[in-house]
């Protein structure tokens, strides 16, 4: 009687220390509170625009075909796809858990009576169905699931998140493109300059009008350009390969893109509207779910420490033939079972403070997520306003130095400056060109870069 009396209030410490427990799910609640829609932003361009996808700020010619192409064959994307896959087959699993179970058996054995003077032998047959099922008392079953449905649906986000990411390298790659085309249609424009004042040069050193020296810094310059050029079909080769990785091709050529010579209009996307704050952001959607993942796992480890319930029934039956073995006469048995965890060495505690910890750290995560979001909408909006001065000034810039080539093409032609003079107005204008080029084809790619820090990306 004594030992029963222990071992109930052992059972009932065990229970009480449980339930004295209890988890702290308010990590998800401050994140739900936390998505960037407070933060004043600098200001931006005028000429913002209200967009849904990324494909809403920017026209190029084939570039929904390349982005159903990369969306269906890019390596990273189908890696993510089997991670949501597997995320999937978990919540199945996590179900299976609280599903009835039912296992069968069968079973034959031959005995031999060799010490009698008339040896026999003798089959017996059993067979046996075995069901069983966990009572989910305190809903320990359906946390499990939850975390592996929240779980799945981090990955859903990322899956996201890597799509979006995807068509945003792929309309950058596009746009390098389009820059190394016309910045080698600026260096072939040199070159042909300084060829041709190579030829000129020399008929003046040939008719007593010039100077050797006047040829060797020319035909210096144009080898410095074809340097330039070459380093320029480099940069294109390359990024037409990481174009092609991109769509999951093996190669790409200029003559799988359509003909096109000069940048289209990108729009800037609004950092202003309620339905363009960072919560659009599949990555910080990850990160929420992976947060609210690891508090269901929090709550799966507490009740670890509460009684389990389980119901059994066991149906067997045993014969000399197989098919009286197949429950001809069955015997039923019923069992109700409650286990409850006393001393596992601390083991479950440490359970308990691992979760902890993981849901702990999930939450920084998503602080560093956010943080992340607003640096990079805050940088992309500052490097908006700095492009546009910047594209402003070398403008500028550029007509004055045309302005100064035609001035000096006039004082070359009525002799007042040589022919290096006139070279290097010429090449101070090639390089603004080349300046302005690169400039507007940042602000294009910042746009984009804006774009995906407000979270557009593409629809699905």
């Amino acid at each position: 009687m004594k030992q029963k009396y222990v071992l109930g209030l052992l059972i009932l410490s065990g229970l009480l220390s449980a339930c004295a427990s209890s988890p702290d799910n308010t990590y998800s609640q401050s994140a739900s509170a936390q998505t960037g829609k407070d933060i004043h932003w600098n200001a931006q361009s005028e000429h913002a625009k209200a967009s849904a996808t990324l494909t809403d700020l920017v026209s190029l010619p084939g570039l929904d075909g390349f982005i159903q192409e990369a969306l269906s064959n890019n390596t990273s994307v189908q890696q993510t796809l089997i991670t949501l896959r597997r995320a999937q087959v978990a919540i199945e699993s996590a179900k299976a858990e609280g599903n009835l179970n039912a296992s069968a058996s069968f079973q034959g054995v031959r005995t031999s009576d060799s010490a009698s003077q008339n040896s026999s032998n003798t089959n017996t047959y059993t067979a046996g169905l075995d069901i069983s099922w966990e009572l989910d008392v305190w809903q320990k079953i359906s946390d499990g699931v939850d975390a592996a449905s929240f779980n799945a649906a981090s990955s859903r986000a990322t899956l996201q998140a890597t799509q979006d990411t995807l068509v945003a390298n792929l309309i950058r790659s596009y746009l390098d493109i389009i820059t190394q085309k016309q910045l080698l249609a600026v260096e072939h424009r040199r070159l042909e300059v300084f060829e041709n004042s190579e030829s000129v040069i020399l008929k003046r050193y040939r008719t007593g009008l010039g100077a050797l020296d006047d040829l060797d810094d020319a035909r210096t310059n144009s080898a410095s350009t074809k340097a330039t050029i070459a380093e320029y079909e480099y940069t294109l080769a390359t990024n037409l390969r990481a174009f092609a990785l991109l769509l999951g091709r093996q190669d790409l050529t200029l003559a799988d893109f359509p003909t096109i010579d000069a940048f289209p209009q990108v729009s800037a996307p609004l950092a202003s509207l309620p339905a363009q704050d960072l919560a659009r952001r599949p990555d910080l959607q990850s990160a929420y779910y992976a947060l609210k993942s690891t508090e269901s796992s929090v709550n799966v480890a507490y009740k670890a420490l509460l009684p389990s319930i389980n119901l059994s029934a066991a149906l067997s039956d045993s014969a000399t033939t197989p098919s009286q073995a197949l429950f001809t006469n069955p015997v039923w048995t019923l069992l109700g079972q409650m286990t409850a965890p006393l001393f596992q060495g601390g083991a479950l505690r440490a359970q308990i403070k691992d979760a902890e910890l993981a849901s702990l750290n999930a939450w920084w995560q998503y602080r560093e997520t956010l943080l992340q979001a607003v640096k990079e909408t805050q940088d992309a909006l500052d490097n908006e306003r700095s492009l546009t001065l910047q594209r402003r000034y070398t403008e500028q810039a550029l007509d004055n130095a045309t302005r100064s080539a035609d001035t000096a093409k006039g004082q070359y032609r009525q002799g007042l400056i040589d022919i290096l003079d006139l070279l290097s107005v010429y090449n101070t204008r090639f390089n603004l060109q080349a300046q302005q080029l690169q400039l507007h084809a940042s602000q294009l790619q910042n746009r984009i870069d804006l774009g995906l820090a407000l979270g557009l990306g593409v629809s699905q």
